[in-house]
């Protein structure tokens, strides 16, 4: 039981050490032989930055700064320090074919030959590349690929494959998939054949690896690189740190170096504090009654201590050497077998991490307060059998009788008035501004007081043995008499079950106001599919034919967006060629609280506002809000309004947004500028070409589910628009089952699109697993301390059993005693430990709704939410399964556990005398 845990203990500590490298490990992995890394920010001007890189801003601050307009293409090389090495290193994205489909793949190129690259990437087998047309990838890759080396790969869109002749691993990013070719062989032609084919580029990040030897890559360089807007980490520098006062970061824009560290830090240190004291705790409940029966097993050698002189420090002392000697040896067993495993499990830790070693790090400080850890808490658990041990006469310890104990007063007394002043910390802190903390600090104490209650508990449970049969009466009598080993283990069931109850409302009853929030994607029984890459446009029909092959369809809309520019290009994208379709709210329809600022109005007047339809917000959003489809779309969106079809099949378009409509009819601004159409000026409009349609308005009743407008494809060709299908909207006859969906997505996975199949099922509660979870686990400890207790009973209470047999009682008896005693113990604990737990739920769930309410409050009062918004609900409920699960089960189980594990029959023996 304490060797167990310093296992884990040394094992992690040994394993964050181990993954901790030093800053020489870190350049190497990140520079490999090179001074400096040097990466254009994208901010187009001049920069502050942190010394290690990771952080940056512009010069004079965000206020003052103003993107350009254009990129200088050149602004990276221009920072280059003269007579400089350079090594180029590019970056991109894309998908690669696999065995098993489509892969998101990081391509890259570099020359893996150049000495500079030394330490970066570590080849496993195979060779580096040489020529174009061949590439490494790393092991990740081929893992999840599907290939080895030897295999021909191909990005998609791309009309050049590669021949893999080696694989490698990055030691920061062992998951990392990754393919490096030899520069301008992979992504400069992908980037050719997409642009060719009307779709987006790869969109390469180049960076630049510089050996400038001397000193190395100095501050000054830097902040001389930092004025052409590029981000530097440099190895000199990072190994001799400026100080803040020479880091304009830190000095012209008061940036906090250390940002909330310390706070953090803190905080870290309170939570690990906390979770190991209650962990020590834990042990010495479940570890004490050992100490217990072992020193009442050897109370006529601590008689014979005390007939020869000894008094009752001397008992003390031998008890507590036991305990001692056993922290000790635990510490070094434990510590022992937690670095072996360690380093026999080292390349198991670094794949589970993601990062190799940078070596393998002990730590004997460490080590050695981990193992004192040990022996202080096998002399914490001995505590209570040393004083309990001192206090027998030594006639009593001589003679085996356990004599007449007097019960502890004093604890009760703590006990009860730590239960009434946590209970009452945690309530103050449900209704404080102190929140949460306060509130699990309070259940700490009530709890802590609830274990000091224990024995008086154990106590009062014994009154309902008159009633029961034999077997459960000898056990439950037993218990109550033996409290010094059935209250420990009662309190470690109780701070196990306390823990899973506490876990498991809070959780059902946020289950409960989730589901209470939940909004449907579509009507109930309807679905999207949806490719997700515009540049997949020519592959949707396939998708639409497989959705109608695998699934019970009952109708199925298909619909298209509109296109401007390139049909391949992303939604989004400023690039040439790209453009966007946007629908257009008249002016004065248009929210004036976004389009002039809420701050520019007073509380009273945002408050009516909050209430003006054209502020009205809905609770759903698409990617696209402007379709192209027909009438059947509407049976899909449970649109009964007879007017809508009707509409879209007379050629005119519906709207579900009343903003967009004026005089009957909606706009739509095609964008050929994106990059012109960001520059403008709030309160101007974009520069396009506006058209103009007929729309009808769909009633208040009817949902879009995110979509504003669907135009009918007559209306859309006979305005010169063009159109891209993306997907289908449909409704199931039925339901959908498990195979249906993987056979759909395994032929979409067959053909290597990025598609999103939803299918709106209702809310569907993810709590299940974690609840079934904190039950098992509250279970096998209840069943562990359970069977503690019940084997220290059998063990201390073996002249009983001898009795029984000696009387003639039936073998089972035995087994059956046995399983009670389990059961008892189980049963206390769990009913004690959900009493226990519902406190801290009930007082962290009336904390969020006091803050929850608040904010609903303050932004009613500020005019930042409507009046008819919808209010918080926090609900506090009971989950009822778990608990009977804890109450019924978990007892039942390891009573009938208990009772198949003992012999039904003992040797028959003299039982020894008194």
């Amino acid at each position: 039981m304490i060797a167990l845990p310093i296992v884990g203990v040394s094992a992690a500590d040994l394993t964050l050490r181990s993954a901790e490298l030093s800053t020489e490990q870190k350049m190497e992995r990140v520079l490999g032989a090179s001074d400096a890394k040097l990466t254009a920010s994208g901010m187009g001007a001049a920069i502050y930055q942190r010394p290690d890189g990771n952080g940056y801003a512009p010069a004079g601050g965000y206020d003052k700064y103003q993107p350009p307009k254009e990129t200088d293409p050149k602004q990276l090389s221009s920072a280059l320090p003269a007579g400089a090495q350079a090594l180029k290193d590019s970056v991109g994205h894309a998908k690669v074919r696999t065995s098993h489909g489509l892969l998101e793949t990081e391509l890259r190129e570099l020359d893996t030959h150049s000495p500079q690259v030394k330490g970066m990437l570590t080849l496993d087998r195979g060779r580096l590349p040489e020529a174009a047309g061949e590439a490494i990838a790393t092991n990740a890759f081929l893992e999840k690929a599907g290939y080895f080396v030897g295999s021909t790969v191909t990005p998609r869109g791309g009309t050049t494959s590669y021949k893999i002749v080696g694989a490698y691993e990055l030691p920061d990013g062992l998951g990392q998939a990754q393919i490096t070719a030899p520069p301008g062989t992979l992504l400069e032609p992908l980037e050719k054949a997409l642009t060719a084919a009307g779709n987006s580029g790869v969109r390469a990040e180049d960076s630049y690896l510089v050996k400038v030897g001397g000193d190395g890559f100095t501050w000054n360089m830097v902040k001389e690189a930092n004025t052409k807007g590029v981000v530097v980490v440099s190895h000199a520098v990072m190994l001799d740190p400026p100080a803040n006062s020479d880091v304009p970061l830190y000095r012209d824009l008061a940036e906090n170096p250390s940002g909330n560290t310390a706070a953090m830090r803190a905080t870290e240190l309170a939570i690990l504090a906390t979770v190991v004291g209650l962990a020590m705790l834990e042990i010495c409940l479940l570890a004490g009654p050992a100490f217990a029966v072992g020193a009442r097993r050897s109370r006529r050698q601590l008689g014979l201590v005390g007939a020869n002189g000894g008094d009752r420090r001397h008992i003390r002392a031998i008890v507590l050497s036991g305990g001692l000697v056993i922290g000790a040896a635990s510490a070094v067993i434990g510590t022992a077998v937690g670095v072996a495993l360690t380093l026999g499990l080292q390349p198991v830790l670094e794949e589970r991490i993601g990062n190799r070693f940078g070596h393998f790090d002990v730590r004997p400080l460490e080590l050695l307060g981990i193992g004192l850890l040990a022996v202080l808490t096998g002399l914490l658990a001995a505590v209570a059998p040393a004083v309990t041990a001192s206090r027998q006469t030594v006639l009593a310890s001589l003679t085996g009788r356990r004599g007449i104990r007097r019960a502890n007063r004093v604890l009760p007394v703590i006990g009860l008035v730590a239960v009434g002043a946590g209970a009452a910390i945690a309530l103050f802190g449900s209704v404080s501004d102190m929140g949460s903390v306060v509130v699990a600090g309070g259940s700490a104490i009530a709890e802590l007081g609830i274990v000091a209650l224990t024995p008086v508990l154990v106590g009062l449970f014994g009154r309902i043995g008159r009633w029961l049969p034999l077997s459960p009466r000898l056990a439950l009598r037993d218990a109550v008499r033996n409290r010094g080993r059935t209250a420990p283990a009662v309190a470690a069931v109780l701070a196990a079950v306390a823990g899973t109850v506490a876990v498991a409302t809070f959780q059902h009853s946020d289950e409960l106001q989730d589901k209470r929030d939940y909004t449907a994607s579509l009507p109930l029984g309807s679905g999207l599919a949806q490719v997700t890459e515009n540049s997949a446009h020519k592959d949707v029909p396939a998708v639409r034919e497989a959705l109608a092959h695998h699934l019970p369809l009952a109708l199925r809309a298909d619909v298209d967006r509109l296109v401007v520019g390139k049909p391949g290009c992303d939604s989004w994208s400023d690039e040439p060629g790209c453009g966007r379709a946007e629908v257009i709210t008249p002016k004065d329809q248009r929210c004036p609280l976004y389009e002039d600022g809420s701050d520019s109005f007073s509380v009273e007047r945002r408050k009516a506002l909050r209430a003006d339809w054209r502020c009205q917000e809905g609770r759903h959003g698409t990617e696209f809000d402007a379709v192209v489809a027909d009438e059947k779309l509407l049976t899909v969106l449970a649109v009964t309004d007879p007017g809508a079809a009707s509409a879209l099949k007379a050629g005119k378009a519906v709207s579900f947004d009343k903003r967009i409509v004026k005089d009957d009819k909606v706009t739509i601004r095609l964008i050929t500028d994106p990059k012109a159409a960001m520059s403008v000026p709030s309160g101007q409009e974009p520069p396009g070409e506006e058209k103009v349609f007929a729309a009808y308005q769909a009633p208040a009743g009817a949902d879009g589910y995110g979509l504003r407008l669907v135009l009918p494809a007559r209306a859309a060709a006979s305005a010169g628009l063009t159109t891209a299908p993306f997907g289908s909207y449909f409704t199931l006859d039925g339901t959908a089952t498990s195979e249906q969906r993987q056979k759909l997505d395994g032929a979409l996975d067959t053909m290597g699109l990025e598609t999103v199949v939803t299918i709106e099922a209702g809310y569907q509660g993810g709590g299940g697993v974690a609840l079934l979870a904190l039950t098992v686990f509250a279970g096998l400890v209840t069943i562990g301390a359970a069977g503690i207790a019940t084997g220290l009973a059998q063990a201390d209470a073996e002249a009983d059993l001898k009795t029984l047999a000696a009387v003639g009682a039936p073998p089972r008896v035995r087994r059956t005693l046995s399983g009670f005693q389990c059961g008892v113990v189980a049963l206390m604990g769990v009913v004690l430990g959900t009493a226990a737990g519902i406190l801290p739920a009930v007082g962290l769930r009336l904390t969020e709704r006091r803050e929850m309410q608040a904010l609903y409050d303050e932004g009613v009062a500020q005019g930042n939410l409507a009046e008819s918004a919808i209010a918080p609900y926090v609900p506090i409920a009971v989950p009822w399964e778990t608990l009977g699960g804890l109450l019924i089960v978990v007892p039942l189980g390891a009573a009938l556990l208990a009772a198949l594990v003992t012999k039904s029959s003992g040797a028959l023996a003299r039982r020894a005398a008194g």
